[in-house]
């Protein structure tokens, strides 16, 4: 029988919210810790939380993502509370980077019948049919709600300052409200993993990589699927709020976030029929942790016992199935086939 081992998971995104649900179900002893009052802040809560499946990866990385909606299932059958449309996402005019196994063409007709409300029509686009999205604030809390029912701990408003390591091995953190003693520590903080392993002479190669969010009030479904496109790359979060994604240019003026959201809802206002009863809500830019080669890092540190780290993106689409191989990993004390692409040590120079 496995031991209860006490584990602290920094980070209440997505990534640290899905460790903590999938440790804490398997009867560990764990302890979330997040700096902000609730889960989900930071970039969490600025995702288009796309489950993008279909996206043309390097092969060693495909079975992850070709794992990525089965985990969803997985999830829908042990939370009946969770919600995730399952709608496909439609896109055209933008650059092929889909696997062709994962996506149909449509006519100009199919495409009508799945988005009757656009003023202007392809003649084809490619539709992803087994794709979805979540609500990300939604989903993340309901992971920790969910691995607080489990028996995890959940500590909100609290600032890891430090990790604390004894001849090799992690002994707990130092906090803004005390030291937590711990046997592994899993870093699920995102943009600030770096930060956090510096001092214990642990080169992370994750950069902020900044990216828009445009949320509108809408008082109807003016979108069934998610639309991918050149102009723009819309869904529905909720039958009455519409989101929107864009690349971050600069930080001001005619190509900073405040002026590209505002073209943004201009494009759908005029794009969509009903389009002009949108009410622009917010514009947001998320600092998404962005990997050097753009893949999952994920895996005990081989100098530093009890460190595991978790970062990647896209953590809507691959921090279920991450978590879950992740937690066993670290339960189970055995290295995962699966997630052996994802290790540190890819990033060291040869001698």
């Amino acid at each position: 029988m496995t031991s209860k081992q006490k584990i602290v998971v920094i980070g209440a995104g997505i990534v640290g919210a899905s460790m903590t649900y999938n440790l804490a179900k398997r009867n560990q002893d764990v302890t979330l810790i997040e700096c902000n009052p609730t889960a989900g802040c930071e970039v969490t809560e600025k995702s288009f939380a796309w489950i993008h499946s279909s996206s043309r990866v390097l092969q060693k990385y495909r079975h992850l993502y070709d794992a990525a909606l089965t985990e969803y299932h997985e999830l829908e059958k042990e939370m009946t509370e969770l919600k995730i449309n399952w709608h496909g996402a439609l896109s055209w005019g933008v650059s092929a980077s889909m696997e062709e196994s994962h996506i149909q063409k449509l006519n100009r007709q199919q495409i009508i019948e799945l988005e009757p409300n656009l003023r202007e029509y392809p003649e084809e686009a490619v539709y992803a049919r087994e794709e979805g999205a979540v609500d990300p604030i939604w989903t993340t809390k309901l992971l920790v709600d969910k691995a607080e029912e489990n028996g995890a701990k959940i500590l909100f408003g609290t600032k890891v300052m430090k990790i604390r390591i004894e001849n090799g091995k992690v002994v707990g953190v130092h906090t803004s409200n005390g030291f937590i003693e711990s046997d592994v520590i899993v870093v699920a903080a995102g943009a600030a993993v770096p930060e956090l392993c510096k001092p214990l002479g642990l080169d992370v190669p994750v950069a902020p990589s900044p990216s828009i969010i445009v949320r509108m009030k809408s008082n109807e479904k003016l979108i069934h699927t998610l639309i991918s496109n050149s102009q723009f790359e819309a869904r529905q979060l909720t039958d009455d709020t519409l989101i929107a994604a864009e690349d971050y240019r600069e930080e001001t003026g005619e190509n900073g976030p405040e002026a590209i959201g505002k073209r943004t809802f201009e494009i759908l206002r005029h794009g969509l029929k009903g389009g002009e009863n949108l009410e622009l809500e917010s514009i947001k830019v998320g600092m998404r942790p962005m990997p050097a080669d753009g893949y999952p890092i994920v895996g005990f540190i081989d100098q530093l016992k009890g460190l595991y780290l978790t970062v990647m993106h896209s953590a809507i689409t691959l921090a279920p199935v991450i978590s879950h191989l992740a937690a066993s990993e670290i339960i189970d004390d055995v290295r995962i086939e699966e997630l052996e692409s994802c290790r540190l040590s890819r990033f060291r120079r040869p001698l």
